[in-house]
């Protein structure tokens, strides 16, 4: 398999929900008017506390400063892996489950911090700049590994990054298993032509900043019941949606589309209080046991939770697993 280091680097920023007014015309203009700014890489999602926003240099020069905007320090870079060219069958396992053993758990046990973004069309492994060259190392064993430059794809030789390079040699410490939430939601994973974006402006603007106001007959979801959860990626040219089938049913269904299979998703929510930007082995520990129950799973980490969506089917096989995870004593 190849490993593409993209040439994009990211920021990943907080917008408070109180503080959303400020930043409303930027965020429309990422999404509506990308011929307008020159980003590339551009990720909003919304949780019960914040609003996630992910972007390349480009366009974290459209976020104006402010107090409600939360920076994390570093600058990211996004891995993709390509399998070769082959299409993977409909009956293996899609999304972070793909790559939990050859990529999620070789970095965590290297504290090797990740931030996951999966989107309809791929998934996306972030790593801090800075640790670019342990990452190059861990995994080209495993992976022929590209580095994009220019729209061109040039091979990662060892010899560039192994020079004063050492391994990760820090004890391995028992990560810490964090409490999880699964909502009642039904989740859809969706996308949409580009083109066809100003068709639905008004339903996304809506949904993106005015959710929190009720409906007018809209029947009350008890906190634990159900989670507000609303992504959207526009990555070099490519449309992925997140959403849950309430929000779903307010766009035209001609326009959006999914796998031909139309599969729905549970969600499940990881944190009992905000995680930590530095903690590493949170993605692991959720990925590798689906992994190894040969489970789907798309993975979206945010600002202050993680989440992952398995499919419906699945949810109550995953929830056993999870509790038998959570139940026994640590090494």
């Amino acid at each position: 398999m190849d490993l593409h280091i993209l040439d994009h680097r990211l920021r990943v920023t907080s917008i408070c929900k109180n503080g959303l007014e400020n930043f409303t015309h930027p965020l429309i203009k990422l999404i509506f008017l990308r011929n307008r700014t020159r980003c590339k890489f551009f990720s909003l999602t919304e949780t019960p506390e914040n609003y996630t926003v992910v972007l390349d240099q480009e366009g974290f020069k459209e976020l104006p400063s402010s107090d409600h905007l939360l920076v994390e320090s570093s600058v990211w870079l996004p891995l993709n892996v390509v399998s070769n060219g082959n299409a993977s069958s409909s009956s293996q396992a899609v999304g972070v489950t793909k790559i939990a053993k050859s990529v999620i758990a070789p970095l965590a046990q290297q504290h090797v911090s990740v931030f996951m973004l999966s989107t309809y069309q791929t998934d996306f492994i972030l790593v801090r700049e800075k640790d670019l060259a342990v990452v190059i190392r861990t995994l080209e064993e495993e992976f022929s590994i590209y580095r994009e430059v220019d729209g061109e794809s040039v091979p990662v030789l060892s010899q560039d990054t192994h020079n004063g390079l050492r391994r990760n040699d820090r004890e391995v410490t028992q990560p810490t298993v964090h409490p999880v939430v699964i909502p009642q939601n039904q989740f859809c994973v969706m996308s949409l032509d580009p083109d066809t974006l100003p068709a639905i402006a008004t339903t996304l603007i809506d949904v993106l900043f005015y959710s929190s106001s009720p409906k007018d007959g809209a029947p009350p979801c008890p906190e634990l019941d159900c989670i507000k959860f609303f992504s959207f990626s526009l990555i070099d040219g490519y449309v992925s949606l997140v959403m849950d089938t309430e929000a779903q049913r307010r766009f035209p269904a001609d326009l959006l589309f999914t796998s031909s299979s139309g599969e729905l998703w549970r969600m499940v929510r990881i944190g009992g209080q905000p995680l930590g930007f530095d903690e590493c082995g949170i993605v692991a520990q959720i990925s590798q046991p689906l992994a190894d129950s040969d489970i789907s799973a798309y993975y979206i980490s945010t600002f202050s939770f993680d989440h992952a969506l398995v499919p419906e089917e699945d949810i109550v096989s995953v929830t056993a697993m999870l509790r038998q995870q959570r139940e026994e004593p640590a090494c």
